[in-house]
């Protein structure tokens, strides 16, 4: 298997240089990762560098909390994708998912739907380590029903990351009506081997460049 077009290169950390932006984009065309994943000030910059790369632009939306007001999320998601962003991971409400407000989730992930307006596929950051089983496939469901294209796990900046325990039970939620995107923690092949197992279609990593080489060396050594 090709992992490498699985891999939403990725680099949110608030320090990240222009610099740094570009040997990501650089390293992604490179080993033929799926996507650039960056925050929305960086957009630009990656959309022009990738010109025509085939390698997608992703960018985060509400990020790291989810806190930010549906109106926020939809007005960055709808700046993201005129800047070229072609895929949009946004963090869920988790504080109205603890207080029962599904309507208000419901509504909050349409409406970064409604301004991606076709033009970018949507994936739906759970951060996991902070729900319940429950929550984590009722929250499933919602995405869904709220026409996201993809549940992911995790941020990477809160108490936890992926867990193959976590992917296969979003997997057996969503079924086949969305891709599941395993993030947070994954830094060798062992580990996006596990989580493609057991039901992750998509990987986020800032090991990408590892990860690829690992399996370059495997492949040899068979």
């Amino acid at each position: 298997m090709n992992y490498a077009g699985m891999i939403d290169h990725t680099l949110l950390k608030p320090e990240a240089t222009k610099e740094q932006i570009k040997k990501i984009c650089e390293e992604a065309r490179e080993y033929g990762f799926h996507s650039v994943c960056v925050n929305s000030s960086f957009v630009y910059y990656c959309a022009a560098l990738l010109k025509d790369s085939g390698v997608k632009v992703c960018t985060v939306i509400g990020f790291p909390l989810g806190a930010m007001s549906t109106a926020g999320k939809a007005a960055e998601a709808k700046a993201a994708v005129a800047d070229g962003a072609q895929e949009l991971d946004m963090v869920i409400h988790v504080g109205m998912i603890k207080s029962g407000d599904w309507d208000y989730v419901r509504q909050d992930i349409s409406s970064v739907v409604e301004a991606a307006g076709g033009r970018a596929l949507v994936k739906v950051i759970l951060e996991t380590c902070l729900l319940t089983d429950e929550e984590k496939e009722k929250a499933c469901r919602i995405c869904l029903e709220a026409g996201a294209d993809y549940v992911k796990t995790s941020t990477g900046f809160s108490a936890g990351g992926a867990t193959v325990k976590d992917v296969a039970l979003m997997r057996k939620a969503v079924g086949d009506k969305a891709g599941v995107k395993a993030s947070g923690g994954i830094r060798t092949l062992a580990d996006v081997k596990a989580m493609t197992k057991a039901g992750a279609s998509r990987i986020g990593a800032s090991a990408g460049v590892a990860i690829v080489k690992e399996q370059n060396a495997e492949q040899e050594i068979l």
